[in-house]
């Protein structure tokens, strides 16, 4: 009966006229940035961090939740009419979605990848609402130590999922970790790596990184990269899948709707991983597998139930541990912490309305996606024709004053811009930045409960191994960097995490 009671008062604050509003916005904004290709989530949500200071905490955090799901849903959208994913985890659907619509099943392909993530949506927030209290009551027996070796997992498997080298994942995770140090040490008071600039006396403003490491970054590399984009069709028509294409469509679904719940949980963008995976499964099971990459029903429905159910249990770490299992979670722990929320299990006990707010909110947010895009094809359509250099200045002008609005601080300017600049730097290095901002977001914890956890035990670094959960999560993370440095998993790894340069 605590589920039950629990998902009512959910709902109970999820359907205020206020929240509806911001689920409302936050979808349709998160299925916009989705259709545009080379925006991005992730870049969405750093540049409206500024604005969610001025909103109730439970607004603010439905809203950029319903960006970042929502961004799932308008990636398909590219995928399928003009083969470019507007979001990374799309770039499978663009395969077989784009062959069906230079056959005219357009409609068809857009409705099973609507209907496909709404059901993926359902299932998956209906796990996050009985998975999520267990784990919290178990978060909440951790120490110290038991942080410490759990962020360090976190960071080794953000190492591990990342595109490319894995020794590049690993230097930008130390470099988020050395930017963490900068500002007051937590214990002695005394400044770190300030430059005397004492506006940093306070650390290193989250909003501006990101905003810079990922918004202006990745404007400057559409930028470079601008092109003509070429829609298949101007307008799309039979949105009802045929039946022999709905009987096709369920088994698929099924089957992505489960390794994209599963995989969502791991740090380092499940998503992603969870179309890719989806899609070497149904071609592997598949009677006909040579009908994929040429319009295969399968290779459209398991891909995009897998990234919609792999964003929505993402949710899981992030509600229950407080630890970012990807980027956009990162950026959602910066928002929690902007509104003066300590991330973590204390906030299902202290803030219920919130926690259970958010995750029904999930499930309405995925029926407003559901009831809305598929009416709302032609006018996406027709966004798709505006030209990147009309969007840039506009996209630019908006960073700068929703980054100053928070403190009011010239350098927080100087900050995104300069943050900018070492996230295009990177980008052309290619290295993947997520794993530098997940080092940021949990430098500061990781330091705290190491700290911690050596005061409590009189400077004794084997309370670490000597602590049953502590010294089982050390080898976890110990085991999966050893195995992501072996050969054979290296070569599979370059195989799935296509550059999407």
């Amino acid at each position: 009966m605590d589920l039950f009671s629990n998902l009512a008062l959910g709902f109970a604050t999820a359907a205020t006229f206020d929240n509806l509003l911001f689920c409302l916005i936050g979808v349709l904004l998160g299925t916009l940035i989705g259709v545009l290709p080379g925006i991005g989530a992730t870049a969405t949500i750093a540049m409206l961090l500024p604005i969610t200071f001025q909103l109730e905490p439970v607004s603010s955090l439905i809203m950029l939740a319903g960006i970042y799901y929502g961004a799932q849903y308008g990636g398909s959208t590219t995928a399928i009419l003009i083969n470019m994913p507007g979001e990374s985890s799309s770039a499978v659907t663009a395969i077989d979605g784009y062959q069906m619509a230079r056959k005219g099943r357009a409609g068809a392909a857009l409705a099973i990848a609507a209907l496909g993530s709404f059901f993926a949506g359902t299932v998956s927030t209906f796990l996050v609402a009985i998975f999520a209290p267990p784990l919290t009551d178990i978060a909440l027996q951790f120490g110290s130590a038991e942080y410490f070796s759990l962020m360090i997992v976190g960071l080794v498997s953000s190492i591990a999922l990342a595109h490319g080298s894995v020794v590049k994942a690993l230097a930008m995770v130390a470099l988020g970790l050395l930017l963490g140090l900068v500002g007051t040490d937590i214990y002695t008071g005394t400044p770190r790596f300030t430059l005397g600039i004492r506006e940093y006396a306070d650390g290193l403003n989250f909003v501006a990184l990101a905003v810079g490491v990922f918004g202006v970054a990745e404007i400057l590399r559409n930028l470079e990269g601008e092109s003509t984009r070429t829609v298949l069709m101007a307008k799309v028509s039979g949105l009802l899948p045929s039946r022999q294409e709905f009987k096709e469509m369920i088994a698929p679904m099924v089957r992505g709707t489960a390794i994209g719940s599963a995989l969502g949980i791991l740090p380092g963008g499940g998503a992603i991983l969870a179309s890719f995976a989806s899609y070497t499964v149904e071609k592997r099971l598949s009677k006909t597998p040579h009908e994929f990459g040429k319009g295969a029903v399968a290779g459209v429905a398991g891909p995009e139930s897998a990234n919609n159910a792999g964003a929505q249990t993402s949710f899981i770490p992030l509600l229950t541990l407080g630890i970012p299992a990807n980027p956009v979670m990162a950026l959602m722990i910066g928002a929690m912490i902007i509104q003066g929320i300590v991330p973590g299990p204390n906030v299902a006990t202290e803030q219920p309305a919130l926690f259970w707010g958010i995750i029904a909110s999930m499930w309405i947010g995925n029926l407003m996606l559901v009831i809305l895009n598929l009416p709302l094809i032609g006018l996406w359509v027709k966004l798709l024709t505006v030209p990147y250099y009309v969007l840039f200045p506009i996209i630019m002008a908006f960073c700068s004053i929703g980054v100053y609005s928070v403190n009011a601080n010239v350098y927080d300017l100087y900050a995104v811009a300069f943050f900018g600049f070492i996230g295009y730097v990177l980008a052309k290095l290619r290295c993947e930045p997520a794993p530098l901002l997940l080092g940021f977001v949990l430098g500061p914890l990781l330091e705290e409960n190491l700290r911690r956890a050596m005061i409590l035990s009189r400077g004794d670094p084997t309370t670490f191994v000597t602590r049953p959960i502590s010294a089982t999560l050390l080898a976890i993370a110990v085991a999966v960097l050893i195995v992501v440095f072996l050969p054979s998993v290296k070569r599979k790894r370059e195989e799935v995490f296509v550059e999407e340069a």
